[in-house]
């Protein structure tokens, strides 16, 4: 499957207007966002677990990156409530076993070379900062390496966020809403912009809370 794997063209995915795929475990379902392959595949998924759902145990071969986007996950090595950043590097291993139900942000086979640092992140325990480059921004720093940079960004209201696009740009809506070139985007809406193409975020009432990715477009056109 191909879904979105032109790294030089815009992408997004509104979250409304998509439909839960059935995976091959029947109380897990998919929201595909960009997928190069079956399934072991290179990809940006929305994964909801239903209540008293099991995943076989697997190795991650491409590596795995996960954001708790509701409910809470778990595996045998602990639970991992909303709000949990997680990377699980290549070669490791788990089976997620989700008594309440849950959905995730998940990204796999996207790890740079050399990057093996294990992260688990409670961002409800982090506060946010204020970004000394970027007005009315504030930030909390997930993981970086190389080029490539994982933040949960604030922006505030009333507002028009820049960000210049040096080496890719990916965010995923958590809170309120923004408008990038006359497209509006809400709760769990998916946002994909390619090198030289900046973000300019209007937020207009509410505060905007992003899970943002950035720099990482760079060693996936490197390795493609």
């Amino acid at each position: 499957m191909k879904l979105h794997t032109d790294l030089s063209k815009h992408a997004h995915a509104i979250f409304s207007q998509s439909t839960w795929v059935p995976s091959p475990i029947k109380e897990v379902s998919r929201k595909m966002l960009e997928r190069d392959g079956g399934e072991i595949a290179t990809a940006t998924t929305l994964v909801h677990y239903e209540p008293n759902s099991y995943f076989s145990s697997h190795i991650h071969t491409g590596g795995e990156e996960f954001f708790v986007l509701d409910g809470t996950f778990a595996d045998e090595h602990g639970d991992y409530p909303i709000g949990t950043y997680m990377r699980n590097p290549v070669g490791s291993s788990h089976a997620p076993i989700v008594e309440a139900g849950c959905m995730i942000l998940v990204k796999l086979g996207q790890y740079q070379e050399g990057d093996t640092t294990p992260v688990h992140i409670d961002t409800h325990a982090q506060d946010f900062l204020p970004d000394p480059s970027r007005h009315h921004v504030q930030y909390q720093a997930l993981h970086s390496f190389k080029h490539e940079s994982v933040r949960l960004e604030k922006w505030q209201a009333n507002q028009t966020i820049k960000l210049e696009n040096q080496g890719g740009i990916e965010l995923l809506v958590l809170e309120g809403k923004f408008t990038h070139d006359n497209t509006e985007y809400r709760k769990f809406d998916w946002l994909r912009l390619p090198i030289g193409h900046s973000l300019h975020a209007s937020i207009k009432e509410d505060t905007c809370k992003v899970w943002i990715k950035t720099g990482h477009h760079l060693h996936q056109i490197k390795d493609k």
